[in-house]
Protein backbone atom coordinates (compact mmCIF):
# COMPACT_ATOMS: atom_id res chain seq x y z
CA UNK A 1 0.00 0.00 0.00
CA UNK A 2 1.39 3.52 -1.28
CA UNK A 3 1.52 6.48 1.29
CA UNK A 4 -0.52 9.20 0.57
CA UNK A 5 0.73 13.11 0.69
CA UNK A 6 -1.72 15.33 2.59
CA UNK A 7 -2.29 18.88 2.42
CA UNK A 8 -4.40 21.90 2.83
CA UNK A 9 -5.64 24.09 0.15
CA UNK A 10 -7.39 27.18 0.69
CA UNK A 11 -10.88 27.94 -1.14
CA UNK A 12 -12.05 30.97 -1.62
CA UNK A 13 -15.54 32.29 -3.36
CA UNK A 14 -14.70 34.59 -5.51
CA UNK A 15 -18.57 35.80 -5.85
CA UNK A 16 -19.56 36.20 -2.40
CA UNK A 17 -15.90 36.16 -0.26
CA UNK A 18 -16.48 32.23 1.53
CA UNK A 19 -13.29 30.94 1.93
CA UNK A 20 -11.82 28.00 3.95
CA UNK A 21 -9.29 25.49 3.93
CA UNK A 22 -9.80 21.66 2.60
CA UNK A 23 -8.02 19.03 3.62
CA UNK A 24 -7.01 16.82 0.50
CA UNK A 25 -4.65 13.48 -0.30
CA UNK A 26 -3.07 12.28 -3.06
CA UNK A 27 -1.00 8.71 -3.58
CA UNK A 28 2.68 9.45 -3.95
CA UNK A 29 3.20 6.66 -6.02
CA UNK A 30 4.26 8.50 -9.27
CA UNK A 31 4.06 5.36 -11.66
CA UNK A 32 -0.40 5.95 -10.91
CA UNK A 33 -1.83 7.22 -14.08
CA UNK A 34 -4.06 9.58 -11.85
CA UNK A 35 -2.78 10.98 -8.33
CA UNK A 36 -5.76 9.33 -7.03
CA UNK A 37 -6.80 12.86 -5.41
CA UNK A 38 -9.58 13.15 -2.87
CA UNK A 39 -10.54 15.87 -0.35
CA UNK A 40 -10.49 14.36 2.98
CA UNK A 41 -12.57 17.68 4.58
CA UNK A 42 -14.07 20.27 3.24
CA UNK A 43 -14.52 23.81 4.71
CA UNK A 44 -18.29 24.58 5.76
CA UNK A 45 -20.10 26.61 2.87
CA UNK A 46 -18.13 24.10 0.13
CA UNK A 47 -19.38 20.90 -1.25
CA UNK A 48 -18.34 18.81 -4.15
CA UNK A 49 -20.16 20.02 -7.31
CA UNK A 50 -18.54 16.80 -9.47
CA UNK A 51 -15.98 14.58 -8.02
CA UNK A 52 -13.01 13.35 -9.43
CA UNK A 53 -9.54 11.85 -8.76
CA UNK A 54 -8.24 14.05 -10.77
CA UNK A 55 -7.56 18.08 -8.60
CA UNK A 56 -8.08 19.69 -12.41
CA UNK A 57 -11.05 18.09 -13.18
CA UNK A 58 -12.44 18.16 -8.98
CA UNK A 59 -15.35 21.09 -9.02
CA UNK A 60 -16.89 22.74 -6.03
CA UNK A 61 -20.08 24.77 -5.68
CA UNK A 62 -20.04 27.71 -2.95
CA UNK A 63 -23.04 27.99 -0.92
CA UNK A 64 -23.73 31.42 -2.75
CA UNK A 65 -24.21 28.74 -5.68
CA UNK A 66 -21.23 29.99 -7.23
CA UNK A 67 -19.12 26.92 -8.80
CA UNK A 68 -15.51 26.70 -9.41
CA UNK A 69 -12.37 24.28 -10.15
CA UNK A 70 -10.41 23.18 -7.31
CA UNK A 71 -7.56 23.64 -9.38
CA UNK A 72 -7.23 27.40 -9.91
CA UNK A 73 -4.34 29.49 -10.29
CA UNK A 74 -3.54 31.03 -7.22
CA UNK A 75 -2.95 34.64 -6.33
CA UNK A 76 -0.57 36.01 -3.37
CA UNK A 77 -0.48 39.23 -1.66
CA UNK A 78 2.61 41.18 -2.92
CA UNK A 79 5.75 39.53 -1.23
CA UNK A 80 3.92 36.31 -0.18
CA UNK A 81 5.20 34.31 -2.93
CA UNK A 82 6.13 30.88 -2.61
CA UNK A 83 9.90 30.16 -2.45
CA UNK A 84 11.46 28.03 -5.63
Amino acid sequence: MAARDRYSRKLECSRCGNSGFAEVSEDDNPRRETPGFLVDEMPAGFSDERKSNDPAKYMIRCRCGSVFPFKQKSHYAPGGEPRR
